[in-house]
C-alpha cells in the first residue's frame, strides 16, 4: 500500500489557480475540459490524463519544472498511513450547500485508488443528485439522512450503512434536528480521463 500523489497534484492546481485568481470556469475553458472535470481533479475525485494535467498546468502559466518541485513523487514503502486530526483536508464540492468534506486521506490498493472522507451535512444541505465514476460506502456516525439513490430511498440512522456504485445518481438528504456526519469510502478504478 502507498499514499498516493494525486491529493499533491490536486492541491497544487488548486493552489495555483486561487494564487492566480482565475475562477474554475476561466481555467476549464482555457485547458479545454469542462468545469465539473476540474472540480473533480482539483478535490482528487478525478485522474487526469497527462494531456490533460499539462494543458492545466500549461493554462496557469507555470512553468511544468516549478509545478513539480515540491511534489514527493517517492513514497516511503510503508504499510500504514498515520495522519493527525490536524492534517486532514476540507474542500468543497459545486451546487452542494450545507455540505462540508474533510479527507482523511487517500492511497492506492492493488488497482483502486480509494478516498476515506468524512461528509457533515447541515440541516438545510442541498443539492442536486450527482453520479460518480466509483463505489461508494456509507457510514452514518451522527443524525439522521434519507438516502436517493436512482428511485430508491434509504433511511439511515446512526450506525446504519449503505455499499453502491455511484454510477447511479445519487444524493442524501439531512431527515434528523441536528448536523449529520457520514463516513464516507470512494473505491475508484484507476483508469485515466
Amino acid at each position: 500500500m502507498k499514499e498516493d500523489i494525486i491529493i499533491q497534484i490536486s492541491n497544487r492546481l488548486r493552489d495555483l489557480r486561487k494564487e492566480k485568481n482565475i475562477t474554475l470556469q476561466e481555467l476549464s475553458e482555457a485547458a479545454g475540459v469542462s468545469k465539473g472535470m476540474l472540480s473533480q481533479v482539483e478535490n482528487s475525485r478525478a485522474i487526469p490524463s497527462l494531456p490533460v494535467l499539462l494543458n492545466l498546468i500549461s493554462s496557469l502559466q507555470v512553468d511544468f519544472n516549478d509545478f513539480f518541485k515540491d511534489i514527493n513523487l517517492l513514497t516511503p514503502d510503508s504499510k500504514v498511513i498515520f495522519r493527525k486530526k490536524e492534517q486532514y483536508q476540507f474542500f468543497e464540492k459545486e451546487n452542494a450547500e450545507g455540505f462540508s468534506y474533510r479527507r482523511l486521506f487517500s492511497t492506492t490498493v492493488h488497482d483502486y485508488h480509494v478516498d476515506f472522507v468524512l461528509l457533515h451535512l447541515a440541516q438545510n444541505a442541498q443539492r442536486p443528485p450527482v453520479s460518480t465514476e466509483a463505489f461508494e460506502f456509507k457510514y452514518l456516525l451522527q443524525g439522521k439522512v434519507r438516502y436517493q439513490i436512482g428511485e430508491e430511498f434509504f433511511d439511515m440512522e446512526e450506525g446504519d450503512s449503505l455499499f453502491f456504485d455511484a454510477t447511479e445518481l445519487h444524493n442524501p438528504v439531512n431527515s434528523g434536528d441536528s448536523e449529520a456526519i457520514l463516513l464516507v469510502i470512494y473505491f475508484f478504478k484507476e483508469r485515466s480521463l
